[in-house]
């Protein structure tokens, strides 16, 4: 009542500057407009890095940056403009609803009850029938009939005359109005999750543990709780290509383990949740503390070999004099070597009294490539021990249950509007005489069908 009394009073004057208002907010065209600035949003979001890294800014010029950062494109659907169109379409869809939804509701939980002269004209579908018997035994057959093959009727007195009204899946009219709500319901929930909620990063190494992590801008927030990495493991394929990741992460309250939390191993798309606080698998690195190399040293003469356990960058002296530095190594050097598999390291070998020498060291199935370098001495990589850290993605969002369910009043609202149909059907009896007639929301060729399919059911 209310709604339909706001309507009035906005649509009594059409040329004041408050209709003017409303009606630009009930414009489809408004709709379409802001469902297409949302899709070119998402196209841009998934285009442009959202909380860009180093790595990836290095890649834009200076002016890019700049036009970026002033449009807000790097975080994009926590931008005001962003913002804007989604206050904006939830206006729009309340508006929309506002204005068409009395007439719908009057239809559904208001119908008309009689079918006299006047309205039957409005109906696409009327049969008349001749059937003998008074209309009071008429009325009790019809009814039921209409109760076995259709749905239970209302039965209705008027002028002489019995109305019967039946209907089925009234509340199909409001599936439109459903979606419309399930939309703000989605909105509602992304705005929660965009204002009290966070996305961050985190790198922890193996053995290590962490209380806070940082956000997109930089601030460092509190978990609550502490994390900790108890072991990064990858796997790789033929080429080198990282195939799997895994980290295996505890959680910690008061320094104590958390049941259920222990060794819990995490990898991309199989994320860790505690406290409604997810961490997903993002990434991996080599710890700060280096790889662990461990390099046989021999004479070529003969003798029993040295072995070596080296860091990275660290400078060690060898047999004779010489000195030895490893610059770098991998795990297996078949993406750089591909006739090679193995560990291998780029060493720096300096022989007494000579200039440093840079050359690739491999196992000891490959001493032929070896013994081409090194002077006097074999030098044989034997293996490393590598230390990594996880880089973990952090997220927290309030409003995830929200979203759900207004995916959830998504879906039913899709299924009452486009896979239910409002199907009535009105009789008329008097003595000797049973009038029929009947219409539906959608797909009026089929129910024309249906309905002279009952129509030859009630004459039989």
């Amino acid at each position: 009542m209310l709604i339909s009394t706001w309507e009035t009073a906005l649509t009594t004057n059409k040329t004041g500057f408050a209709y003017q208002v409303w009606d630009f907010f009930c414009s489809l065209k408004l709709t379409i407009f802001l469902l297409m600035g949302l899709a070119v949003t998402s196209i841009i979001g998934t285009v442009v890095m959202q909380g860009p890294s180093r790595e990836y800014l290095a890649t834009l010029s200076e002016t890019k940056i700049r036009l970026y950062s002033a449009l807000g494109f790097f975080d994009m659907y926590h931008s005001w403009w962003f913002i804007l169109l989604l206050y904006l379409l939830t206006l729009n869809l309340i508006c929309c609803s506002i204005k068409r939804l009395p007439r719908v509701w009057k239809t559904v939980f208001e119908p008309v009850l009689v079918m006299d002269e006047r309205f039957e004209k409005t109906l696409s579908n009327v049969k008349e029938m001749k059937m003998p018997g008074k209309k009071d035994e008429l009325k009790d057959k019809l009814a039921a009939f209409l109760k076995a093959e259709f749905a239970a009727p209302t039965i209705t007195e008027h002028e002489g005359a019995y109305h019967l009204f039946a209907e089925k899946a009234r509340l199909s009219r409001l599936g439109v109005y459903v979606v419309h709500f399930s939309i703000i319901i989605v909105f509602i929930g992304a705005l929660l999750g965009s204002f009290f909620g966070y996305k961050a990063y985190v790198n922890i190494p193996e053995g290590g543990s962490v209380k806070q992590v940082q956000s997109r801008t930089g601030k460092m927030i509190d978990l609550g709780y502490e994390l900790r990495c108890e072991k990064f493991s990858v796997s790789f394929y033929d080429t080198g290509a990282p195939k799997e990741f895994k980290s295996i992460l505890t959680v910690l309250e008061n320094g104590k383990p958390v049941p259920g939390y222990v060794n819990v191993p995490t990898i991309v798309n199989e994320p860790l949740t505690y406290k409604g606080i997810t961490f997903y698998q993002s990434s991996y690195g080599q710890s700060d503390e280096g790889a662990l190399y461990h390099i046989s040293v021999r004479n070529r003469q003969g003798g029993a070999p040295v072995k070596l356990a080296v860091r990275q960058g660290e400078r060690v002296a060898l047999p004779g004099g010489a000195f030895l530095s490893v610059m770098e190594g991998t795990a297996n050097v078949r993406p750089f070597m591909k006739d090679f598999d193995g560990p291998g390291a780029q060493v720096e070998f300096t022989p007494p009294g000579g200039s440093p020498q840079p050359f690739v060291i491999l196992s000891d199935k490959y001493d032929s490539f070896n013994a081409q370098h090194g002077g006097d001495l074999i030098i044989t990589m034997e293996g490393l021990d590598q230390k990594f850290f996880t880089g973990l993605q952090v997220a927290k969002d309030p409003g995830v249950w929200v979203v759900w369910l207004g995916c959830f009043l998504m879906v039913v609202g899709i299924i009452m509007a486009f896979f239910m149909s409002h199907k009535r059907v009105w009789a008329r009896v008097s003595d000797n005489s049973v009038t029929v007639g009947g219409s539906a929301s959608k797909n009026p060729a089929g129910f024309e069908l249906s309905f002279d399919e009952l129509v030859q059911k009630l004459k039989g």
